[in-house]
């Protein structure tokens, strides 16, 4: 299928029908309605407006993004929008199954048959005199409406669905991704979905963009936000929309764009499901490297998604560090978590057996303190196997390694929950309490339990993108 056929085939399946958008949009201003109502019966000033995609008409079929916002005077104290606003919404809108989420303060969660919306209190501040980063989004939507045509609304649409298909949509934690916010940007400054993959695809270390020319000083911008992909944000100079975007996640944008535009095809949009091993095969797969995968499986705590992505990826960075200081290197680390109950750190590495003597580099000679100070310290230790001698220009000693086995050193060392190498405080309590430590395949009732934690695995031990293997 050639490029142009292909692209209006997934813009018409992602474009939502005049049915859909009716029942979303009458629904949203229905919801919206009745918030303004409710504060305006407590007697609380506000504007409350719909935002988001759904206001500027870049959501995607069936998966709408409704999001009502509660802009309210300076006045009001940071501590009434959970206290006060929040309270006064939910009772309003009781009918609905609610959940308090927190960004930078609380925000409303509400389910409503097969529809998701955000309530969010922000203030109503004039451009640049921010109180929260909420208070921009309306700017936010002001600006990309005046920007959009319904040709570029077509094409943020085709760059959502790329982006989810690749894996790199989403700017929350878990993601670390491009945010809705930042592929309109994107198909505004570059002019449509085609051109803004032409340009990805051959996008630099560092990337910087600056839609309304905030800076005259390219090279004094870069260093300022320190980014590998810089997108000024057109309603505030000083936030770079890309901030949340990692650099694996921006690199990757890159290849997948240079490979669809090489050979489009459709599994770049719809990736195929990842279709489990089944036991056999999962074994075959994990002896055959050779290496060693070590699962430490835990369960809660209780904690909104943002912050326990951002915990458990602490405690990620954490373990894998106190693996490689004592002499097994870490080849691959990810985390897995159903948000809910169970969370897994894994940790593929070189092995799991070393040997009980290792080398330790000490202080060049000419460096006469610190000399002194790694003599006092081996001379007469009685883990010393060999030296101190003189190597080079360099003392080295040979030592007794006190770990030999990575799971005695796990054992020993998340006795504390890990407290004492760095696991973050929220989840030390559910590491002490609930871990299991499982190698290689004492992972099997685990994976022959949950499909999407074997999903994962699986996806994990492959090791490639979905779309490479339909590529080249």
């Amino acid at each position: 299928m050639d490029l142009e056929t292909l692209c209006k085939e997934i813009a018409l399946m992602e474009t939502p029908s005049r049915e859909e958008e009716k029942r979303v949009l009458t629904f949203a201003e229905e919801i919206r309605g009745r918030v303004s109502r409710a504060l305006e019966s407590e007697g609380i000033e506000a504007l409350v407006s719909l935002e988001g995609s759904l206001a500027k008409g870049t959501w995607l079929r069936n998966e709408p993004e409704i999001d009502i916002f509660i802009q309210l005077p300076t006045s009001y104290p940071r501590e009434s929008l959970g206290k006060t606003i929040l309270p006064i919404v939910k009772k309003s809108l009781n009918e609905f199954r609610s959940l308090e989420r927190y960004a930078e303060h609380p925000y409303l969660e509400l389910y409503a048959e097969d529809l998701r919306l955000n309530v969010v209190p922000c203030y109503r501040v004039r451009k640049g005199e921010w109180i929260s980063a909420t208070d921009r989004t309306p700017y936010h939507t002001e600006y990309v409406k005046s920007h959009l045509d319904d040709k570029l609304r077509r094409d943020v649409r085709l760059l959502k669905r790329f982006m989810k298909g690749i894996g790199v949509y989403g700017a929350e934690i878990k993601v670390g991704g491009f945010s809705g916010y930042l592929c309109e940007l994107l198909t505004i400054y570059y002019g449509s979905f085609i051109d803004t993959l032409s340009a990805a695809s051959n996008w630099k270390r560092t990337e910087f963009i600056d839609l309304e020319k905030h800076y005259a000083d390219v090279k004094e911008a870069i260093k300022f936000f320190g980014s590998p992909l810089i997108v000024v944000d057109p309603v505030d100079k000083l936030r770079n929309v890309a901030s949340s975007v990692r650099s694996e996640k921006k690199s990757l944008f890159t290849v997948a764009a240079r490979a669809f535009l090489q050979n489009p095809k459709r599994e770049f949009f719809y990736p195929k499901r990842v279709v489990p091993y089944d036991l056999p095969r999962l074994k075959s797969n994990v002896l055959k490297r050779g290496s060693a995968i070590i699962f430490i499986k835990f369960t809660k705590p209780n904690l909104v998604p943002d912050v326990l992505w951002g915990q458990l990826y602490k405690a990620s960075r954490a373990v894998s560090s106190t693996l490689d200081r004592h002499g097994f290197k870490t080849l691959r680390k990810a985390v897995w978590s159903d948000e809910d109950k169970n969370h897994v750190l894994i940790f593929e590495i070189e092995n799991m057996n070393l040997p009980p003597i290792k080398r330790h580099l000490g202080p060049p000679v000419f460096e006469a303190e610190d000399s002194k100070r790694f003599l006092a310290k081996h001379l007469n230790s009685e883990s010393t196997l060999s030296g101190p001698m003189v190597e080079g220009d360099r003392w080295v000693v040979y030592t007794q390694r006190r770990y030999l086995d990575p799971v005695d050193l796990l054992e020993d060392k998340l006795k504390d929950g890990g407290r004492s190498i760095g696991v973050p405080e929220d989840l030390t309590e559910a590491m002490k309490d609930s871990r299991e430590i499982l190698v290689n395949m004492e992972v099997s009732a685990f994976y022959s339990s949950n499909p999407k934690f074997a999903e994962f695995l699986t996806d994990f031990i492959t090791g490639r993108p979905r779309w490479l293997e339909s590529t080249y």
